[in-house]
């Protein structure tokens, strides 16, 4: 199961992830957020990480020239939009980088989100970041249709199996592996690695 660790300001944070199992690790730059980081401090972690491990960088409604020039800048490999940006805006900056789409949910996921121009679509709460959850079975509609789907939103190691039973394309914690915003919990993120190699065992054994 690819796991994407966000919301990282901290280099001891980036590395403990990426020696766990980390899949990718993302780096905010939304205006307003309470995980922002500078764009000099993101560039000295991704520097400092191995070459499996996958950068993104989280945008919110900032057009593509500015997304392009801090992407370039924080040598991130993928760029995530969690904004209302327009198709137009992800086919421009899809040219030079993946991108994943993140969609909040106040109900279930309408399926036609599998036509927006990216690579990977992201299912959060109704409030990205604050790791308010929603009913899992509102992903089902969009994770019925072929579409790489993320997961996100008020996911644990406590509720992580009940997520994982849904076989996304990937899942994406922030909040849930924190004890303070933009501070990982190094207990927590341990748990949930630990979590996710016996999900995988378990499911290994039953074939």
């Amino acid at each position: 199961m690819r796991i994407k660790i966000c919301g990282i300001t901290r280099l001891e944070d980036a590395l403990l992830a990426e020696a766990l199992g980390a899949f990718a690790l993302g780096f905010v730059f939304a205006p307003g957020s309470k995980r922002r980081v500078a764009l000099e401090v993101a560039r000295s972690i991704s520097e400092a990480l191995g070459p499996l491990a996958v950068r993104v960088g989280v945008f919110q409604d900032q057009g593509p020239e500015e997304v392009l020039r801090l992407a370039e800048g924080a040598k991130l490999q993928v760029v995530q939009l969690h904004g209302q940006e327009p198709p137009e805006w992800a086919e421009a900056i899809g040219k030079h980088y993946p991108v994943i789409k993140a969609f909040s949910l106040t109900g279930p996921a309408d399926p036609a989100w599998k036509d927006y121009p990216a690579s990977a679509l992201l299912l959060d709460g109704k409030v990205p970041g604050s790791g308010q959850a929603y009913p899992r079975d509102w992903a089902r509609p969009l994770l019925q249709t072929g579409k790489r789907v993320i997961l996100a939103g008020g996911i644990t190691p406590e509720n992580l199996e009940e997520v994982l039973a849904l076989r996304p394309y990937a899942l994406d914690l922030s909040s849930g592996v924190e004890q303070a915003p933009g501070v990982k919990d190094e207990a927590k993120l341990r748990r949930l690695f630990a979590k996710v190699r016996d999900f995988a065992a378990r499911r290994m054994m039953e074939r």
